[in-house]
């Protein structure tokens, strides 16, 4: 099978598996409640949430261009690694996780800026994501302790979590000290290579742009605007709650809580958290007293409403990326 055929049987069964939990998850929904809520709904406070969402792409954009412009001489466009962004999210859209090396070679086709630097920043940037998501998990364990547990007790079993550790941990470990031979043998006997030699250099590049975190000269703006862009997706989320009737009075902290656990199920490997993010909202607001059903238009509002924007977006990132290297 060729490379194209793989990637092409890849997209397709991550997309398939995407659509069976979309249809698994809403086959049974009344149309006519669907209709209801969506007349229902408040849509000046939808279009804010909206808006704002818009404003925390611009955001990461900014952020993102903090990292690529360190250790380089010349300035990168905001409004270009905001598209680029964009054609990233679209991406996503059709190939899960292909969207991050899309947007770096967005960067690269217009500015002067190494593959590898950008990937590194990218990875950067996602870990630091990463490490924000933990605080938001850590914060509303802390305001929402009593739901934490209770849905633990629900999904994990304790006992079956320590024999599954106990037996996989040394055959997972013995997997990775054999890997890692294999690597070092690879390395060992290939070393003076032409391929090698342009993986060191890639690796490099990559390295430095892991490096910017610590070369970056507005760590304040950074760290600043990552706070912020968590704040408007809390606020996207909230808002979208104030808007619908079946919503209206959830609380902040249980808002924040429906924000986790959508945040996690736009973790799964299927385009844009279709169906995923879906199951982990409706799934968390029965923990509310809010209805499967109504708990399951929640989620599509407010999954279509993000995903209708990357859309707009990133087709007109499609008219105005396309460039030459300044």
């Amino acid at each position: 099978m060729s490379k194209k055929a793989k990637q092409g049987f890849q997209v397709a069964f991550s997309l398939l598996i995407a659509v069976f939990i979309f249809y698994y998850l809403y086959r049974d929904l009344d149309g006519l409640a669907l209709v209801n809520s969506i007349k229902d709904t408040d849509f000046l406070l939808l279009a804010s949430s909206v808006t704002i969402g818009i404003l925390g792409y611009w955001l990461r954009a900014w952020r993102w261009k903090i990292l690529i412009e360190t250790g380089e001489k010349s300035k990168v466009s905001t409004g270009r690694v905001f598209w680029a962004l964009m054609f990233g999210y679209l991406v996503n859209l059709l190939v899960p996780r292909a969207g991050e090396l899309a947007r770096c070679g967005a960067v690269n086709k217009t500015e002067s800026v190494r593959v590898g630097k950008l990937l590194g920043t990218v990875v950067l940037e996602r870990t630091i994501d990463m490490g924000f998501m933990l605080l938001m998990i850590g914060l509303a364990f802390l305001l929402q302790g009593s739901i934490f547990l209770e849905i633990f007790g629900l999904l994990v079993s304790l006992p079956q979590l320590t024999d599954f550790t106990n037996s996989y941990f040394s055959i997972g470990l013995v997997i990775l000290v054999i890997l890692l031979g294999m690597l070092f043998f690879a390395y060992r006997r290939y070393r003076h290579s032409g391929w090698i030699g342009k993986v060191r250099q890639f690796l490099r590049q990559f390295v430095s742009g892991l490096e910017t975190i610590f070369q970056m000269k507005k760590q304040f703006g950074f760290w600043s605007v990552s706070v912020l862009i968590w704040i408007i997706y809390f606020l996207m989320m909230y808002w979208i709650a104030l808007a619908m009737p079946a919503t209206n009075s959830l609380s902040i902290p249980s808002v924040l809580m429906v924000l986790v656990m959508g945040s996690i199920g736009m973790i799964a490997p299927v385009q844009g958290g279709i169906g995923t993010f879906h199951a982990m909202v409706a799934f968390i607001l029965l923990f509310y007293g809010i209805s499967e059903e109504q708990g399951k238009i929640f989620a599509m509002v407010v999954h279509a409403s993000q995903m209708l924007t990357v859309m707009v977006l990133g087709g007109i990132s499609l008219l105005l990326l396309p460039g030459k290297k300044k």
